[in-house]
C-alpha cells in the first residue's frame, strides 16, 4: 500500500544527538552529513563540549567531554543530549530526532534505570507506551520490510511471561496508528509472527499461538484492524519482503531484530512508535573497537536522517494532537 507524501510549506528541523562520545556516534553522524545527497531538513547537533573538533563548531553543547572518560560520565552525557533534544522538540524547536548510538551499561553507570532510547523517550514525553520498529524501505525482494517488537530488551526466559494477550494487542494499536500518522498507509496490513516453531504446530511446540495470538488477532479484527497470522518466522518476514504485509510484529527482539539486519544490514532505521514526533536511529551500536579509526560505516545513520526527514514532513501536517507532550 503506497503512502501519500504531503507537501510542507518549510522543511523540517531535526535534531541529532551524538550519542555515547566514546563510540561511532559522532564520525558517522558527520560523514552521513557529508554524503553528496542534499538532506531535505535542517539539522541541530547536539552532544558535549570537547567534540566540536569531530563534529565542526555548529554544535548545542550538553556538558564536556575531557577527550577520554569512565562509562559515568559518557552515560550522563549521553542521557543529557537526549534530554535537550526532547526539550527542543516540546517546545516546538525541532520536528524529529536522530539518536546516536548509547552505551546501555554506560547508562546504568550513571544512575540511569532504562534499558535504551525507547523507554527513556517515553518517560521524558510521557507517552502511555512506546514499541520499537525496524524499518527498511528497501529490501532485496522489492518491498518495505518493518518489523515492530512484541517484546524488547528481555532475557530469552522472560518472553514468554511478558508476551500477553494485552500487550500484543497494545503493540498492534500502536503500529496500526503510527503507520498512518507517520507513514500515511491508511489501513496498515500487519502480520503476527508466531512464537513458537511451526507456529506451535497445532500445539506440539507449545500454546502461545491459540492461548495469545489468537484471541488478540480476534479482538483486532472486531476493531477493524487488517492482522493475519500468527505465521511463522521462517516465512513470514520474507512474505512481507513480497508485499504481503506492512509490518511484522516479532514477539521478541532476535528473531526480529536478526530478519531485518540480514535483509537489510546498512539501510534498516529504528523507529520509536508512540512518541509526540518521529524518532529514529541507525540499527546498530556504539561499537568501541573500531571508533576513530575512520572505518565505521554511515549508510544507517544517512538512512535514519532521511527516514526522520520523510516522516517529519508528516508531522508537519499531523495537527497539534500528534505532537502533545504530557510530561518532561
Amino acid at each position: 500500500m503506497e503512502a501519500i507524501e504531503p507537501g510542507p510549506e518549510r522543511r523540517p528541523r531535526i535534531a541529532v544527538t551524538l550519542g555515547d562520545p566514546r563510540g561511532i556516534g559522532p564520525e558517522v553522524a558527520l560523514r552521513a552529513l557529508r554524503e553528496p545527497a542534499p538532506l531535505d531538513a535542517d539539522l541541530v547537533l547536539i552532544g558535549p563540549e570537547g567534540l566540536t573538533g569531530k563534529v565542526g563548531s555548529d554544535l548545542v553543547t550538553v556538558g564536556r567531554w575531557p577527550g577520554s572518560g569512565d562509562a559515568a560520565l559518557a552515560g550522563r552525557l549521553s542521557y543529557l543530549a537526549i534530554e535537550r533534544a526532547v526539550r527542543m522538540a516540546a517546545e516546538g524547536g525541532v520536528d524529529a530526532i536522530v539518536t546516536a548510538p548509547i552505551s546501555k551499561s554506560a547508562l546504568a553507570a550513571a544512575g540511569h534505570s532504562w534499558p535504551g532510547h525507547t523507554e527513556m523517550l517515553r518517560d521524558l514525553t510521557g507517552a502511555p507506551a512506546t514499541a520499537l520498529c525496524l524499518a527498511a524501505e528497501t529490501t532485496p525482494l522489492g518491498f518495505p520490510l518493518r518489523v515492530v517488537l512484541v517484546t524488547g530488551h528481555l532475557a530469552l526466559r522472560d518472553v514468554p511471561t511478558a508476551y500477553t494477550v494485552e500487550r500484543l494487542l497494545r503493540v498492534a494499536r500502536l503500529a496500526h496508528s503510527d503507520l498512518g500518522r507517520w507513514w500515511g498507509l491508511s489501513r496498515p496490513r500487519l502480520s503476527v509472527c508466531a512464537l513458537n516453531p511451526h507456529a506451535s504446530d497445532d500445539g506440539l511446540f507449545g500454546d502461545e499461538e491459540t492461548r495469545v495470538c489468537v484471541p488478540a488477532i480476534d479482538r483486532l479484527r472486531g476493531e477493524g484492524l487488517d492482522v493475519a497470522g500468527p505465521d511463522p518466522a521462517d516465512t513470514v518476514f520474507v512474505n512481507a519482503m513480497r508485499g504481503a504485509a506492512d509490518a511484522v510484529l516479532a514477539p521478541y527482539h532476535d528473531v526480529g531484530m536478526t530478519a531485518i539486519k540480514t535483509a537489510a544490514f546498512g539501510g534498516a532505521v529504528n523507529v520509536t512508535l508512540g512518541l509526540p514526533f518521529p524518532r529514529t536511529s541507525p540499527a546498530h551500536g556504539t561499537a568501541f573497537d573500531i571508533a576513530g579509526s575512520g572505518t565505521a560505516d554511515p549508510s544507517s545513520m544517512r538512512a535514519a536522517l532521511e527516514m526522520a526527514a520523510r516522516l517529519a514532513r508528516r508531522a508537519l501536517t499531523s495537527g497539534p494532537d500528534a505532537r502533545k507532550f504530557q510530561r518532561r
